[in-house]
């Protein structure tokens, strides 16, 4: 009808619509169709005066035997407060108004079990804390619960039981759990805000160490890894190669006789915790020239960032130059190994500008920029020298400009780190527990292990972002020190509250060392071009072992392996 009247609107002052009713509609649809009289013709016809019919509330289908629900009336007798309700419910009850309120409060009594009505749901009343404790067990610690996370288990037992306070001994059970503590990963923000380092006023007073190793021999004496030394305040880095098994002595004397004669003696020395760095030796030699040693907090790189980020930096220089077996041809067809290179490369970025600083590492730490092959291009430019006067006010302007950049830099990256981060809240004789991370000496298939150690003690506070632990005798070898991105608070299983969980938490099995390990297959094969050899990854009869990749020397019967192997992959490619 709304259609018609849209198309003859134009004729709306010369005509007029007027409503004829029709015929009752006698061949309905089952939605559209009238309702049928309530005569005795009609299937659903209800007699006049006959009582309404009782609605049904609730099905329940369980498997519970009766000595259970015996067990739940008694010891609704033994509670004052449930002895009264299911008096108050029952049918010799003469006080409606007290009855009217249990009912408000979505109380029911059933053949002598008292019920609470939720909007979807009617569970059985708890009152004794031996039911209330197999509930939560049942819920939340038994397999075919999958001991999962606090808003699924409440999910769980608002289904099937309720008692006064449900929720709170929910959240309590849940956060008290051991297992679920040491086996579940860390989730949200990350503990420990960004700390701004105290920034030095002038070249060559803090600086950062650290090695890069695992590098091929290069150069003449065959080195096989360098120091990375940059300056805090320039930005500048020396590169020295050397070897490995460089003692501390070794590594002392190598920067007695290369870096003091240019930078002078240091006052700080920032690096990580390694053995070269911890020894006795190498402290007792800066400790008369006055240089503090200051080590990074172990577990927690980025103490030492800034010597990590130049070592980044300078492997991708040499990659790009140098890769492995591949040396790098100049113009004249000579090939430089990667030792060759490092002067060129430590000149290169010397003279680039640095991006927290606005400026190159050689303007900030001298003042000027060495000559490279490039200036040679513009021998026939015209140079304009400042004035001696302007001269003077260069190196002024040029700290005034580098400590305007390194605060805006701190500051963008503050911004980017504490979004993500928050502050700890530790205080000294706290129970934590510390990640597994990095403890390599903990037994058992990878997959399994838990995520945090058992709880230990808070025995002192390392500014706000580090806190040092006692340790248990097993894990003795390991630093006490943690940062706060690994730990987390400890929550006590409230063994008196919850007797019957298990207080002692699932150990993973750990490896029987004795057992010989019997190969069951090769499952691949990959060629390894720095060591020119081939490894296979390889699976092994107990499950308990982990597939590993090893060498043909150190796999039984390699033949008859190697030859099925081999045979298989012929046959899939087939």
């Amino acid at each position: 009808m709304f259609r018609w009247q849209i198309v003859i609107q134009d004729y709306r002052g010369d005509m007029n619509i007027l409503h004829k009713s029709g015929n009752v509609h006698k061949n309905a649809d089952g939605f559209s169709k009238w309702a049928l009289p309530n005569t005795p013709d009609n299937p659903a016809y209800v007699p006049t005066g006959a009582e309404p019919p009782i609605l049904i509330e609730g099905i329940n289908i369980t498997e519970f035997g009766t000595e259970f629900f015996e067990e739940v009336r008694e010891r609704y007798k033994q509670d004052n407060i449930c002895h009264i309700f299911t008096a108050l419910l029952g049918k010799y009850c003469k006080d409606a108004a007290l009855e009217n309120i249990l009912l408000q409060w979505r109380f029911h009594l059933f053949y002598g079990m008292l019920y609470h009505r939720s909007k979807h749901t009617c569970v059985m009343v708890m009152c004794s804390r031996i039911l209330i404790n197999t509930t939560l067990l049942e819920c939340h610690d038994n397999i075919y619960s999958g001991n999962l996370s606090g808003g699924r288990t409440m999910e769980r037992i608002k289904t099937c039981a309720w008692w006064p306070s449900w929720r709170k001994d929910v959240i309590e059970y849940f956060h008290s759990c051991d297992i679920f503590q040491e086996a579940n990963k860390a989730t949200g923000k990350r503990l420990g805000l960004m700390i701004h380092i105290q920034e030095p006023s002038t070249p060559w007073e803090v600086v950062h160490m650290d090695w890069v190793t695992a590098l091929p021999p290069g150069g003449d004496k065959s080195y096989n890894e360098y120091l990375v030394i940059v300056d805090r305040y320039s930005k500048t880095p020396i590169f020295l190669p050397c070897h490995k098994d460089d003692t501390a002595m070794d590594t002392a004397l190598l920067i007695w006789n290369r870096v003091i004669s240019q930078t002078g003696i240091f006052k700080n020395i920032i690096s990580d915790r390694d053995p070269k760095f911890m020894l006795a030796l190498w402290t007792n030699l800066h400790k008369p020239l006055g240089t503090k040693l200051s080590f990074s907090t172990a577990y927690h790189p980025q103490t030492d960032g800034l010597a990590e980020s130049m070592i980044q930096t300078l492997e991708n220089m040499i990659r790009r130059f140098c890769a492995y077996g591949l040396g790098f041809k100049d113009s004249d067809g000579f090939t430089h190994g990667w030792c060759t290179l490092i002067t060129a490369l430590e000149l290169a970025y010397k003279t680039s500008i640095h991006a927290s600083k606005g400026k190159t590492p050689a303007i900030l730490g001298k003042g000027w920029n060495p000559k490279l092959p490039v200036n040679t291009l513009k021998k026939d430019l015209v140079d304009i020298h400042p004035t001696a006067s302007r001269f003077k006010l260069l190196p002024d302007k040029v700290r005034h400009h580098e400590n305007q950049s390194i605060n805006d830099s701190f500051e963008y990256s503050k911004k980017k780190w504490d979004k993500t981060h928050k502050t700890p809240e530790y205080k000294v004789r706290d129970s934590i527990r510390v990640s597994t991370l990095n403890f390599h000496n903990i037994n058992g298939p990878k997959k399994l292990k838990y995520s945090f150690a058992q709880s230990f003690i808070v025995e002192a506070l390392h500014g706000t972002n580090s806190v040092q632990v006692e340790l248990s005798a097993e894990l003795e070898k390991k630093h006490p020190t943690f940062p706060v991105s690994l730990v987390k608070h400890y929550t006590s299983n409230y063994q008196e509250l919850f007797p019957l969980r298990n207080g002692t938490p699932l150990e993973v099995p750990p490896l029987d060392q004795s057992e010989e390990k019997k190969l069951l297959k090769v499952l691949q094969e990959r060629r390894l071009s720095r060591k020119n050899e081939s490894q296979y990854l390889v699976r092994y009869r107990n499950p308990q072992h982990e597939v590993e990749w090893i060498v043909e020397s150190k796999i039984p019967d390699s033949q008859t392996f190697l030859r099925r192997f081999r045979h298989e992959r012929i046959l899939i490619a087939q």
